[in-house]
């Protein structure tokens, strides 16, 4: 079974960098058996069929939609740690010889060429830097806050949609009430034949916002989950690029021989 993983995704450490894919795929496949059990029971038939608003649909609809985006970002993240660690394997051995900007292209003093990425995207900042300023000291403070911001709009999309889910369940319970309280409104006599009809509409808008509301927490706490482990990813991430160019990178450029 290993030599099947590893002919699919790679070495021993490819795969472990291609963990959060494989722990967001994890977590996927237990909802979607949490989702079989609801249906085998006839609890998720029940739930679309007493919500006459349909808000629970578009609700469903929306953390689809989201969880695959957040399936595609995390397997941009998982691609770049793979390439993050090729990339600080060959700065750590290749320490000593330098490093220099050709085209678009990073390389050593040896000549070995630095995979594309945001790693390198962010070493060849950090070469510009040095040649453009005049003192030796590299400060790339100002190019980590700007990396962690880019890096972090890949999950903005995620938290703001948790947060609308929220808000559609408070307003499918606001919409259950209305139409819970209607048909006490249009009653006219207390008949019993009357009652029963006012009662079963009660029951229904009763429904609607029960049900919407624990559709759309479910759902939101859900994608928040996901985007905890995209989140997790993003900062293994960002930890590897700032300890490699801290150590490695800038202490390198900050010698005489590269001033």
């Amino acid at each position: 079974m290993a030599n099947v993983t590893r002919a699919f995704i790679g070495s021993a450490s490819e795969i472990e960098d291609f963990g959060p894919l494989l722990r967001f795929l994890l977590l996927n496949v237990l909802i979607a058996l949490g989702l079989f059990v609801l249906w085998y029971f006839g609890l998720l038939q029940l739930v679309l069929a007493t919500d006459h608003t349909r808000v629970s649909i578009l609700i469903f609809a929306i953390f689809c939609l989201t969880g695959l985006h957040c399936l595609y970002q995390t397997v941009v993240i998982s691609r770049e740690l793979v390439r993050a660690r090729k990339v600080r394997d060959i700065v750590v051995a290749e320490s000593g010889s330098g490093l220099r900007i050709e085209g678009d292209r990073v390389m050593t003093g040896n000549g070995m060429v630095l995979e594309p990425g945001i790693m390198t995207n962010h070493i060849i900042n950090i070469i510009r830097k040095r040649r453009l300023q005049s003192e030796r000291h590299v400060d790339q403070t100002l190019l980590l806050r700007s990396l962690a911001d880019k890096l972090r709009d890949r999950e903005k999309l995620g938290l703001f949609v948790s947060e609308a889910l929220l808000r559609l369940a408070l307003l499918g319970t606001a919409i259950g009430f209305i139409l819970m309280l209607i048909p006490i409104s249009a009653l006219t006599s207390f008949e019993s034949d009357t009652l029963r009809s006012a009662l079963g509409g009660m029951t229904g808008g009763m429904a609607v916002a029960l049900n919407v509301t624990v559709a759309g927490i479910a759902s939101a706490l859900l994608l928040k989950l996901e985007y905890y482990l995209l989140d997790n990813s993003i900062g293994e991430l960002f930890e590897m690029i700032t300890e490699t160019t801290e150590i490695h990178v800038v202490s390198a450029l900050e010698q005489p021989a590269h001033a």
